[in-house]
């Protein structure tokens, strides 16, 4: 696929049609300063950063990540729906823009999110004209949960945030991909761009990875292994893979085998 074919395979999300399907993360990095290179390395469009790390006016972290970049606030740090909601507010006041990761945490060990605190943050939240992003367990029935209530997208783990194990759930978001009518965006967990790009090859999205590009010894060179990966997932995706043959099928030749050597 050309460089203009592929800018005429958007992602629509929340009336906003992006040509990236990677988003990127603002944590973990040796220094804030890293941010804008590995941004435009990764040709990333959207970026999240926990509100918790937001100071008011140009200062801090988001002194660091491009203007042109569209904020994804999350609520990291909610462990009820209610915190949530609030995190939510306070990021628009801030002029954070009105989309929103929405993450409730109760469980400190492993960072599961809680299914149900979350599908009643999306409701509320949609409610007040947010655009929400959900972050789930790649469970059906919370993701349905929260798009009858409103999500604009579902983000399902691939792995417990910050492991690096790759796609761990791969069963499970490819359950939502077939069963869900929103984008799924695949987040947390992905540790390699070969995973992200199995994740596009599979029908999702978009891919939102942090860890795995602010922990690599060079996380430039990583940001843009990243987008170029998501990018060629997306194009096999599109392409349409051939069919898998059976192992007991034997081998098919590329060429015929008959009409020569006589």
């Amino acid at each position: 696929m050309s460089c203009e074919a592929e800018k005429t395979d958007p992602l629509l999300l929340g009336g906003v049609a992006l040509e990236s399907r990677l988003f990127i993360g603002t944590g973990k990095y040796g220094a804030d300063s890293l941010i804008p290179s590995v941004a435009e390395a990764s040709g990333a469009q959207v970026i999240t950063v926990a509100m918790r790390r937001v100071e008011k006016g140009q200062q801090g972290i988001t002194a660091h990540i491009p203007k042109t970049m569209r904020l994804l606030p999350n609520t990291s740090g909610a462990r009820t729906a209610g915190e949530a909601v609030r995190l939510a507010r306070l990021a628009r006041a801030a002029g954070c823009g009105d989309w929103i990761k929405i993450e409730v945490i109760a469980d400190s060990r492993y960072l599961l999110p809680d299914g149900y605190q979350t599908a009643k943050a999306v409701e509320m939240l949609v409610r007040e004209g947010f655009t929400a992003l959900p972050y789930i367990n790649p469970d059906l029935y919370v993701a349905r949960d929260c798009e009858q209530a409103g999500a604009a997208a579902i983000m399902p783990l691939g792995a417990p945030i910050g492991t690096n194990r790759g796609l761990r759930t791969r069963e499970m978001i490819a359950i939502l991909i077939e069963e869900t009518d929103l984008p799924i965006v695949v987040d947390a967990g992905i540790g390699r761009p070969s995973q992200a790009c199995e994740a596009m090859e599979m029908g999702a999205a978009a891919c939102l990875v942090n860890t795995a590009i602010a922990s690599a010894d060079d996380p430039v060179r990583m940001a843009a292994a990243f987008g170029r990966a998501v990018q060629a997932g997306r194009n096999a995706w599109l392409a349409g893979a051939g069919a898998v043959k059976a192992s007991g099928d034997g081998a098919e030749a590329s060429s015929p085998l008959t009409g020569f050597l006589r």
